[in-house]
């Protein structure tokens, strides 16, 4: 990976048609996420997302919050990437690997971001590190194959 991007990569035991729909429905995000930030998708979201799809989810680091995205890769059943509001992207990448597998790979791309140094100087390259294995272990739990 470049600069200001953080990956995590394991294989689970699902197609990929699988694991994008569940990544493609934002209901589904607390459900997988590692980190223990994501709460819930706020209202409005569509309940399928696609280029330029707009959701925003209900958060907890410290304080709850909430955050807007705009989902800006799509590609059906392999690629999957959303930029929150000070631009930083979580990107997914599914790649067959074959007997029913795939090949999962989760970013943490900062590089767009509107401060990348403040994400850095806050200690969230790190962090978000921890969160994808955490999300990617997961993952492969979901699907125990």
């Amino acid at each position: 990976m470049g600069t200001r991007q953080i990956s995590r990569t394991a294989v689970v035991a699902a197609s990929p048609e699988q694991l994008f729909d569940l990544l493609a429905d934002p209901a589904n995000h607390p459900l997988i996420d590692g980190s223990g930030t994501v709460r819930r998708g706020r209202d409005g979201a569509p309940s399928r997302l696609s280029l330029g799809a707009k959701f925003g989810m209900d958060m907890k680091l410290g304080a709850p919050y909430r955050i807007s995205n705009t989902v800006v890769e799509f590609e059906e059943n392999r690629l999957i990437a959303w930029r929150h509001f000070v631009g930083h992207r979580w990107r997914w990448l599914l790649e067959p690997a074959g007997e029913g597998k795939t090949t999962v790979t989760e970013t943490f791309d900062y590089s767009t971001a509107a401060s990348p140094l403040a994400i850095e100087l806050m200690g969230f390259p790190k962090c978000n590190a921890d969160g994808i294995e955490k999300t990617l272990a997961r993952l492969t739990k979901m699907f125990p194959g």
